[in-house]
């Protein structure tokens, strides 16, 4: 279908280090208006502003991470932590379940969702 999936941790770890790039481009963004240093101060400070949003971010992974389930991988054999009822190994992106209603199933993220 081209649907490409990674498994959550990974997802919110690269929205985190994207944060952080989004930060230092506004924070470059704001060089331009050297003349005008209260626009130039805005950009910085907004920047600023995303730097520390990627730095609650990765506290709130890593703070969520602890409290995963760990499972080994049937197919790379690594130990991989799991979020939600189903998921992808972080190594080798193998759909991953513990619901056992969920065996044999086509994997879909909508599994995770408590309306069903």
């Amino acid at each position: 279908m081209g649907l490409k999936y990674s498994s959550k941790i990974n997802k919110i770890r690269t929205f985190a280090l994207s944060l952080i790039f989004l930060g230092f481009a506004l924070m470059y963004v704001g060089i331009f208006f050297k003349q005008n240093v209260w626009l130039m101060s805005f950009f910085i400070f907004i920047g600023f502003l995303f730097i520390i949003a990627s730095t609650i971010v990765y506290f709130w992974i890593g703070m969520l991470s602890t409290k995963t389930v760990q499972v080994k991988c049937p197919s790379c054999n690594k130990t991989t932590k799991m979020l939600g009822r189903v998921d992808l190994c972080m190594y080798c992106n193998e759909p991953l379940t513990l619901d056992p209603n969920l065996e044999g199933k086509e994997f879909d993220e909508s599994y995770n969702s408590k309306k069903k």
